[in-house]
């Protein structure tokens, strides 16, 4: 229900429908002959004129992938490939920063957050590299986000 003012109930619709039904078998009826198309309309089968085309409408499933533009497909795969390299030289430039603040006079606040952030940014790199390139980018923005506030407590 829509809360419009014209909108009709269940109860409403199916007895529009069975008078539809009606006044298509007195049509039928009145001329003599039995009209094939009425009659299978009144059996529950689809009306021949209601059957578009497979083709002719739009197709809105998500999951179907072979209609996909042939043209999307290398910029998916350049996407993940991208989110998936920059993941794992953001992990390798944290995990390096770790190791070489940790063997030198830094706070121990400093080097663990060079590894939580290059931790998000090893899954950034996963998440990637398995196509979802917008929660991945995040997560980057994320993980470099606090290696760098880690940085400022030095």
């Amino acid at each position: 229900m829509s809360g419009r003012t014209n909108s009709e109930n269940p109860a409403d619709i199916a007895e529009t429908e069975q008078a539809e039904h009606a006044d298509l078998t007195e049509e039928a009826g009145s001329d003599g002959e039995a009209d094939l198309v009425d009659e299978a309309a009144l059996d529950g089968e689809a009306d021949p004129v209601d059957e578009a085309a497979p083709d002719d409408a739009p197709d809105d499933d998500p999951d179907d992938e072979a209609d996909d533009d042939p043209d999307e497909v290398p910029d998916a795969r350049r996407a993940r490939w991208t989110a998936a390299a920059a993941g794992a030289l953001l992990t390798l430039a944290g995990l390096a920063a770790a190791t070489l603040r940790a063997t030198g006079s830094a706070p121990a606040l400093v080097p663990a957050a060079y590894a939580l952030g290059a931790l998000v940014c090893a899954l950034a790199a996963l998440l990637g590299s398995r196509g979802r390139t917008r929660r991945a980018l995040w997560l980057l923005v994320g993980g470099v986000t606090v290696m760098a506030f880690g940085d400022q407590f030095d």
